[in-house]
């Protein structure tokens, strides 16, 4: 380009003047529109045709950036299934996926009284995955006079004990996994051998299609006793609760 350039701008002319014997040598300088030219045709073989600079790959102008419309399609279903899990698990309508401790527990009360009553049959694990065989007795609402309730925990026993006083214990959508049950019990309207997948007391709870279950309207057992695994409920009002330690359970 440089060596261009000196050539653009020194040049010798010749022309022969009016009235001269002979050429005059004239020296001069081009204009430096023409120097301008000269550069460019070094830079550019072509200065009719712009030069283009180089397009920036696809994925320059979406980096950082998130496709919310997609995000949304993913999220929107689980956060509706998550929903609906967790309201009816408050409601006691279905039971959590919970491992039972390798301690079962003794329940007690003199009287219970029930609406809307379910039993069926079910499987209990414990984290190790050792299985328990349960009977699951699903009441829509309970009360449960004189409560009383123990577990070992080391060489101690810890009792709790609620509604001993006029309020007995009350409690919906109750649900109690026991392996031992005893009492003296009264139905109402009571059905045996139902599909356990077909029953309706206690609305959005029953067990597997095909499996044993019975149901009623009402339910009472006085003196009951039970060897309990796992209990649940959507509440569970425990008036007069107290809790200590003894030698001794229920």
């Amino acid at each position: 380009m440089t060596q261009t350039a000196e050539r653009a701008l020194n040049v010798t002319t010749e022309a022969p003047p009016s009235g001269a014997d002979g050429p005059v040598k004239r020296r001069g300088r081009l204009h430096l529109e023409n120097v301008q030219v000269a550069v460019m045709s070094v830079e550019n073989p072509s200065p009719e045709v712009p030069v283009t600079p180089p397009a920036q790959p696809a994925w320059a102008a979406t980096t950082g950036k998130v496709q919310w419309h997609r995000f949304a399609i993913l999220m929107i279903p689980a956060a509706v299934v998550a929903a609906v899990l967790v309201g009816l698990t408050a409601e006691g309508s279905i039971a959590a996926s919970i491992s039972v401790s390798g301690n079962a527990f003794e329940v007690t009360s003199t009287k219970l009284r029930g609406t809307g009553f379910e039993q069926f049959g079910s499987i209990d694990a414990q984290a190790s995955r050792a299985q328990h065989p349960v009977a699951v007795s699903v009441i829509r609402n309970a009360t449960l006079q004189s409560l009383c309730q123990s577990v070992a925990v080391g060489p101690f026993t810890l009792v709790l004990r609620a509604g001993a006083g006029s309020t007995p214990v009350s409690a919906d959508n109750l649900v109690v996994d026991a392996d031992q049950l005893s009492g003296d019990a009264t139905f109402t309207n009571i059905a045996i051998g139902q599909d356990a997948g077909t029953l309706t007391e206690v609305p959005g709870t029953s067990g597997a299609s095909g499996g044993f279950g019975e149901q009623a309207d009402t339910i009472v057992i006085t003196d009951l006793r039970q060897h309990t695994w796992l209990t649940t409920a959507g509440t569970f009002t425990l008036p007069g609760l107290s809790l200590s330690f003894s030698r001794s359970g229920c």
